[in-house]
């Protein structure tokens, strides 16, 4: 008896290995015959809101009803989120990136306002841009530290503000668009204090008035609602980074997907759909991004 019931678990784990491979494995006509697209996301920046709104939530949305599926949001954190997409942990060594492990794919897509990273491009595949982005340093009104001065080129004003971070404290978040490894800031002088009390990108302002640091990182979605939230209570120091893009996040296994998901994105762009959504979500943010959105379709 012992023995069977042995046996019937291994079975068990085995129809669920095999399940989640093929899981793991869907592209859009696996997904389009089981019937949902599951939607990875995160609370962040009005991409995704705590009640399930926002503006990635909706533009995923319209693509499940593109291809004709039904739509399931399923709730993630920056630390696990490709982790939930990929069954996999991926590790960054010595500048090299693998994928190890065995996990539960939870979902299909990536749509977060995330950021295209070189090193998240090792091991998934992105779609068109859908919305711009920059990572700004960031202190409390009071600091004596002024905004860095506009400089006649983006380089310049990077190394100003890398310049004024010296020696100074910068709370940051691993394994996020707000990891200082991403923007060499590692080993350049600058004490950094990573934010280790929950994965909320929306608490580190929070954590900066409370005395936690001298700076912190916000990206400019981000910033554009934290500057309207802490009124009069944050300012912007400059940038440190370059101009950079999101775009929703697919397994390499996943190309017609991303496929089928750019063929939507430039419908949407061409119908108006895209900019009501901007307006809705991100009332202002051409002002600070207008060569993005004077792209063609």
């Amino acid at each position: 008896m012992k023995i069977h019931r042995w046996l019937a678990r291994g079975l068990v784990g085995l129809v669920c290995l095999c399940a989640a491979a093929t899981v793991g494995a869907a592209d859009l006509k696996e997904i389009q015959e089981r019937g949902v697209l599951r939607h990875l996301g995160i609370p962040y920046a009005n991409f995704i809101t705590a009640d399930g709104q926002g503006f990635d939530v909706e533009m995923v949305q319209g693509f499940a009803r593109e291809i004709g599926v039904r739509y399931e949001l399923v709730y993630s954190d920056f630390i696990n989120i490709i982790r939930d997409l990929l069954g996999q942990e991926v590790v960054r060594k010595d500048g090299e990136v693998s994928l190890s492990g065995d996990f539960p794919v939870r979902g299909d897509i990536i749509a977060t306002g995330f950021t295209i990273l070189p090193w998240r491009e090792k091991v998934l595949l992105y779609s068109a841009p859908t919305f711009p982005s920059q990572v700004l340093a960031v202190t409390r009104t009071e600091s004596a530290h002024d905004p860095v001065p506009a400089q006649s080129d983006l380089p310049a004003e990077i190394r100003e503000t890398r310049k004024l971070l010296g020696g100074k404290s910068l709370l940051v978040m691993e394994k996020t668009c707000l990891d200082p490894a991403n923007y060499d800031l590692k080993d350049a002088g600058i004490d950094l204090r990573p934010y280790t009390a929950s994965t909320n990108l929306s608490e580190m302002v929070p954590a900066l008035l409370a005395d936690q640091a001298d700076f912190t990182l916000l990206d400019v979605p981000d910033a554009l609602i934290d500057l309207q939230r802490w009124e009069g209570r944050i300012k912007v120091i400059g940038p440190v980074s370059e101009l950079q893009d999101l775009a929703v996040a697919f397994p390499r296994s996943s190309p017609q997907l991303r496929a089928a998901f750019d063929q939507y994105l430039t419908r949407i762009k061409g119908d108006g759909t895209y900019d009501k959504l901007v307006n809705k979500y991100y009332p202002g943010v051409r002002h600070y991004f207008p060569d993005f959105f004077a792209r063609k379709p």
